[in-house]
């Protein structure tokens, strides 16, 4: 039986610990926040219940592979499975509901839901592409899990190729397609700023999510998406794994990770936090900043004194008029003039047990590493956005009962330099699947990496695929348990 040491207890961490606890490992993971889930977490506003990071769970097949896999491992320890033992679906517990589409979207006066609606001056162009498109869904989904050079990710490497061509830029690839309305191709274009690039930095395949989104389903767990962390904890403490919260890691090593509390022996050490942060850890020093940083965020999470209007999405994208502009500004480290906003509202008694209606409004920010407050001009002018392009008569400042905010200084501090949603931005070819660094450190053979910052670019399937990824060439570098 191996020691493993996971560093840091966000979902790419508790994925692994969870994978190797049920091949039979002994596994500690050590977090240095007193709760686990990296950016996703919840909070309490007023009474109230609201998660942050995260919103939305896609890709469902990726939650059925890790699923799978479980259960496959269920029988590599010492013992096999006693009779009545629960399945990772029972011991996992979530439960997902399918909303009704992607979400609703705001571009230059226009509103328009995916899959737009039948009279819809896009519906043509977006029946086209949803058709060549939309069934890209298990291809995508067996590279989310797959290693690229695994033979039996060539077939969906193939049939992606066949599509794209010569065009491997989500940017060149949309702007080929002479007969999709422009309104149209930004709104698809905008999901790239999940990887936190512009879409001339991420490869052609990400114009296919929203069509295979909208084909598969997008999903929310009933009580949140922090129900899913919950699942992965359930899942490795079922497993045996122990979690050690409040315990940050101050150094890393061949066969030892270091604790304000002590040191831990480690076979195998599998990181889980930011790779800049993880040099650090090595090297015993400072960890030094990315050159180019992707983008960071300012949320805010607010308790209402009533409901919306009638009619209000519960799940809405505002774009920005040249968004352009705010993918240079991103790229710069500044403010934009304007930016694209995340407006994810929950009436009473819906999705979570509250008692008064909630809203997160999500705001793509340069990563700056500043504290921003609701008076700060960027957000106040955001703000006065979102009330015109909701169609709200009262501003929508004045609906708050209450309001917190988590921005890139929040985000800096577990997270990555100046706050980073996902840390560096590397090369196109070098992004999704094909990604740096890698799984294993070369120099360092014990070490394995895992998280947002390994594998962006996909949200929670792309870190639930690459923790798989991980593992799965971490538990045929482990000798068998006996």
């Amino acid at each position: 039986m191996s020691r493993v040491v996971v560093v840091g207890g966000g979902i790419g961490g508790l994925t692994a610990a969870a994978l190797l606890g049920h091949a039979g490992h002994r596994v500690t993971v050590l977090e240095a926040a007193e709760h686990v889930g990296g950016k996703s977490r919840r909070i309490e506003q007023a009474g109230q219940r609201m998660d942050t990071g995260p919103s939305l769970v896609t890709f469902p097949g990726v939650w059925e592979e890790l699923l799978r896999r479980l259960d496959a491992l269920r029988g590599a320890g010492p013992a096999e499975p006693a009779q009545g033992v629960p399945s990772a679906a029972e011991l996992a517990r979530l439960e997902l509901e399918r909303l009704p589409g992607v979400g609703t979207y705001y571009y230059h006066g226009t509103r328009c839901e995916l899959p737009v609606a039948p009279g819809h001056p896009w519906h043509a162009a977006w029946v086209r592409f949803e058709a060549e498109h939309g069934g890209l869904g298990p291809d995508l989904t067996r590279l989310l899990t797959t290693a690229p050079l695994d033979r039996s990710s060539y077939p969906a490497l193939a049939a992606l190729g066949r599509l794209y061509g010569a065009r491997l830029t989500t940017r060149s690839y949309l702007d080929g397609l002479t007969w999709m309305p422009e309104g149209l191709r930004e709104v698809i274009a905008i999901h790239t700023l999940n990887a936190g690039v512009s879409p001339s930095r991420t490869p052609a395949l990400y114009a296919s999510m929203p069509a295979v989104m909208a084909r598969d389903g997008v999903w929310i767990p009933r009580g949140g998406v922090y129900e899913l962390v919950e699942s992965l904890r359930r899942l490795a403490v079922g497993a045996g794994v122990e979690i050690r919260t409040g315990e940050p890691v101050t150094s890393v090593a061949r066969g030892r990770v270091v604790t304000a509390g002590g040191a831990y022996r480690a076979d195998a050490v599998v990181s889980g936090v930011d790779a800049h942060r993880l040099g650090g850890l090595l090297a015993g020093r400072a960890p030094r900043r990315p050159r180019t940083l992707s983008c960071s965020a300012i949320a805010i999470y607010a308790v209402l004194e009533s409901g919306l209007p009638a009619g209000t999405p519960g799940h809405s994208v505002i774009l920005p008029d040249r968004p352009a502009e705010l993918y240079a500004s991103l790229e710069a480290g500044a403010e934009p003039a304007q930016t694209m906003a995340f407006a994810n509202y929950y009436p009473a008694h819906g999705v979570y047990p509250n008692s008064a209606p909630t809203l997160a409004l999500l705001l793509t920010a340069p990563a700056n590493g500043k504290a921003y407050t609701l008076d700060d001009p960027f957000v106040a002018r955001e703000l006065a956005r979102a009330t015109q392009v909701l169609g709200l008569r009262t501003p929508l400042r004045e609906h708050f009962r209450s309001a917190q905010i988590l921005d890139p200084a929040s985000f800096a501090v577990h997270g990555s330099a100046q706050g980073a949603l996902y840390g560096a931005v590397r090369p196109t070819w070098l992004s999704g699947p094909l990604h740096v660094p890698s799984h294993r450190s070369l120099l360092r053979p014990w070490l394995w990496r895992v998280g947002a910052s390994v594998h962006p670019g996909g949200g929670l399937p792309a870190v639930l695929g690459g923790a798989m990824m991980a593992t799965d060439r971490l538990l045929r570098h482990l000798p068998a348990p006996s």
